[in-house]
Formats: C-alpha cells, structure tokens, sequence
C-alpha cells in the first residue's frame, strides 16, 4: 500500500500547522503497508509542555477547518506526548526528551519517509 492523495493534504496542512507554531524536526512516515487503517505518522518535537500543547492545538483546528474529523485525541492534559487520530493521518506531537525515549523512527525505520510540502506563510495564515 502507499499512502493516498487525501492523507498528504492532510500531512501538508498538519505540517504547515505545525512550522507555524514553532514545531521541529518533522518527519512524516508511510506506514500504510504494516498499519492497514492508518497511511501516514507525522512526527514533531515541541520545545516544552506548552509548545507541545500549542503545536497540537494549531494542528487540531487547522485540519478541523478543512473538514477532516478527529477519532481520537490523548495527552492533552500532559502534553508530553499528544496524539492526534485523523483516520489516514496519525500526528505524534512530542516534548523532545520523549521523543528520544520512544524513539518512533527507529520502530518505523523500515517505512519510507514522506515528503512534507511546507505552505508559504501568507497561504498558511489564510491572507
């Protein structure tokens, strides 16, 4: 399986959501082939709780405004790891220190990267 045309322009808007609120190290995974009911992980750092829990937000309400519903949402009240169930598209929004723990590239590190397409920042704000 390859990740669909619809789970990009969701990866592409999460992303761009993402870049706007400060998030780092994105890095998008097509984990289509060993996970049947979900095409893309996109995984983000956030400098602290509130960054975390900003970047997450930001992803939240712009995919939420195109018309993509959320299934699921957990670790909110912690914001140390926030994930963010969008059917097709599943968004790690991690603090760093957890990322390095968990370490979800290494345990996806047999997916292909996907490419993220950043908008321009006049196209993210809506101007």
């Amino acid at each position: 399986m390859v990740a669909t045309e619809n789970s990009r322009t969701m990866l592409n808007i999460a992303a761009t959501a993402a870049d706007a609120k400060g998030g780092e190290d994105l890095v998008a995974l097509d984990v289509s082939g060993p996970l049947p009911l979900v095409d893309i992980f996109l995984l983000v750092t956030g400098r602290n709780e509130r960054n975390v829990a900003a970047i997450a937000d930001e992803i939240e309400d712009r995919l939420l405004e195109a018309g993509h519903k959320r299934l699921r949402r957990e670790g909110r009240n912690e914001a140390r790891w926030i994930l963010l169930d969008f059917g097709d598209l599943v968004v790690h929004v991690f603090h760093e220190q957890e990322r390095m723990y968990y370490g979800l590239e290494r345990l996806w590190k047999d997916c292909p990267v996907v490419p993220i397409e950043l908008a321009a920042p006049a196209e993210a704000t809506g101007a």
